[in-house]
C-alpha cells in the first residue's frame, strides 16, 4: 500500500515538467527525402520521438574548389648541366626514302686543282728553199696539237699557260746548201740552228727552255745570206720536226 502511495507522488510531482504530448506531437515536422533514384519526391518519414524534442538535421560535405587555390604559372628556371652520355643503341630500320629537294644555289668558285698541260709535235714533209731574206716555216703534219694552241696555218705557238717550257727544233741539210734557222720567241731571236754548206746532208738539232707569258709565240724563222738556204724532206718521210711542252706553269 505504502509503495503504490509512492508512486503516485511520484507522478504528481513530476507531471508538471512533463511536456503536452499533443503538442509535441504536433510541433514535429516531417522530413521530407529531397530526391530519391527516381528523381521524384520520396514518401514523408516522421521522426522517432524521445524524452526530449529533437530536430533531424541533414548532413552536410563541404567541397572545395581546386581551381581557385592554384597559384600563377612560376618562371623557368636555368638549364641545369648537360648528363652523362649513355651507350650508344642498337641502330634502327632503315626508314622510307624522303622526296627529293629543291635545286640549291650555285656556290662561290673554288680554286682549280687540276694539272695544266701544254703539249705540241709537228712536221713537214715538204722541202723549203729561202726566198726571201726571212721567211717563216710552217708545218703540214700534225703529231699532237694539245687544245690546239700551235696554228697549222702560220707555224706559230701560242701560249696560253705562262710558265717554263721546252722547244725542240730537228731538220735534214741539204747538201752543198747552207742551213740557218731561228728559233724565235716573238720577233727576237731565241736560238740559231746553223750548218756549212758540205757534200753530204746530215740531221741538225737545236733545243732550249724559255719562260713565257701568256701571250707570247714561239716559231720558226728561215734566215737567207748570200748563200742558198734550204732544208730537206720527202714526201713518204718527214726530216722536219718541231716540238713545245710545258714544264712548270708560274702560278705551280
Amino acid at each position: 500500500m505504502g509503495f503504490f502511495l509512492f508512486m503516485l507522488l511520484f507522478l504528481v510531482i513530476h507531471a508538471a515538467t512533463w511536456p503536452d504530448l499533443g503538442q509535441s506531437k504536433q510541433s514535429v515536422q516531417k522530413c521530407v527525402r529531397c530526391c530519391s533514384p527516381t528523381g521524384t519526391p520520396a514518401a514523408a518519414t516522421s521522426s522517432r520521438m524521445s524524452n526530449y524534442p529533437s530536430w533531424v538535421m541533414p548532413r552536410l560535405q563541404p567541397t572545395i574548389d581546386i581551381t581557385i587555390l592554384k597559384g600563377e604559372k612560376g618562371e623557368s628556371g636555368e638549364k641545369g648541366q648537360s648528363g652523362v652520355s649513355g651507350k650508344e643503341g642498337i641502330p634502327g630500320q632503315r626508314g622510307y626514302r624522303g622526296r627529293k629537294g629543291q635545286k640549291g644555289q650555285i656556290g662561290l668558285p673554288g680554286n682549280s686543282c687540276k694539272h695544266v698541260y701544254e703539249a705540241f709535235s709537228v712536221g713537214r714533209k715538204k722541202v723549203l728553199h729561202s726566198s726571201d731574206y726571212f721567211q717563216d716555216v710552217t708545218f703540214d703534219t700534225e703529231f699532237v696539237n694539245l687544245y690546239k694552241h700551235f696554228n697549222m696555218f702560220t707555224g706559230r705557238f701560242s701560249c696560253y699557260v705562262a710558265g717554263i717550257y721546252f722547244f725542240n727544233l730537228n731538220v735534214h741539210t741539204w747538201n752543198f746548201k747552207e742551213t740557218y734557222l731561228h728559233l724565235m720567241r716573238n720577233d727576237q731571236e731565241a736560238a740559231i740552228l746553223y750548218t756549212q754548206p758540205s757534200d753530204r746532208s746530215i740531221m741538225q738539232s737545236q733545243s732550249l727552255m724559255l719562260d713565257l707569258e701568256e701571250g707570247d709565240e714561239v716559231w720558226v724563222r728561215m734566215f737567207k745570206r748570200e748563200r742558198e738556204n734550204a732544208i730537206y724532206s720527202e714526201e713518204s718521210d718527214i726530216y722536219i720536226t718541231f716540238n713545245g711542252h710545258l714544264i712548270k706553269p708560274a702560278e705551280d
